[in-house]
């Protein structure tokens, strides 16, 4: 699992632990020579990913709209920008290329990008993982509201289950390595039974 795609703020958060945590797991990424893909911009913490990747010579490649570049917002220096019109073609290039998926503490866009990956992973779309870096408690409220789905039976609890969480990187990053993805034909089966009885 060499590229890893993160889904992140285009702000830095109030808490400097943000940052903190984000050179973090710039940092075990490298350490595990991974290259990085990510939304391209050089504002928040997927800026402050990328820089620590490019200072020890990781590859790093960004895909933004025109839109966001033309507001100025593209990083100029990493190896690769891919400039694309929409968002939707933003997200399939990065979903397309990644190995795996991280979201840090982000805004609604980052959580557009995470319910992406994840339900395309719960369909089996591709057998990749999906991880939430939960520092500081961000995602504890998602977290608890997908075990909330599967509890009232909207999810399946092995999907709910098939969601990495840490707040360690390198435990992260060991998870994603071990993924196994969850069986969808018995879920299908089970489903359309349902709507018999």
């Amino acid at each position: 699992m060499k590229k890893i795609c993160i889904f992140c703020g285009s702000s830095m958060g109030f808490d400097p632990i943000y940052k903190e945590k984000a050179i973090e797991l710039g940092q075990a990424l490298a350490d595990q020579d991974c290259e990085l893909l990510f939304g391209g911009g050089s504002v928040g913490l997927m800026k402050v990913v990328a820089d620590v990747m490019m200072e020890r010579h990781c590859k790093v490649t960004g895909t933004i709209t025109q839109h966001l570049l033309d507001m100025r917002v593209g990083h100029a220096d990493i190896d690769e920008l891919i400039v694309v019109e929409t968002m939707a073609e933003r997200k399939k290039i990065l979903e397309d290329m990644a190995d795996g998926f991280i979201a840090l503490p982000g805004g609604i866009g980052t959580m557009d990008e995470f319910f992406e990956a994840y339900v395309l992973s719960q369909l089996r779309v591709f057998d990749k993982p999906v991880a939430l870096f939960n520092v500081n408690g961000y995602y504890d409220g998602i977290v608890a509201f997908i075990k909330h789905m599967a509890d009232e039976g909207f999810m399946r609890r092995e999907h709910a289950e098939n969601l990495i969480v840490s707040d360690d990187p390198k435990d992260l990053l060991t998870k994603m390595e071990q993924f196994q993805p969850a069986d969808v034909t018995k879920w299908v089966v089970e489903i359309k039974e349902q709507v018999k009885n």
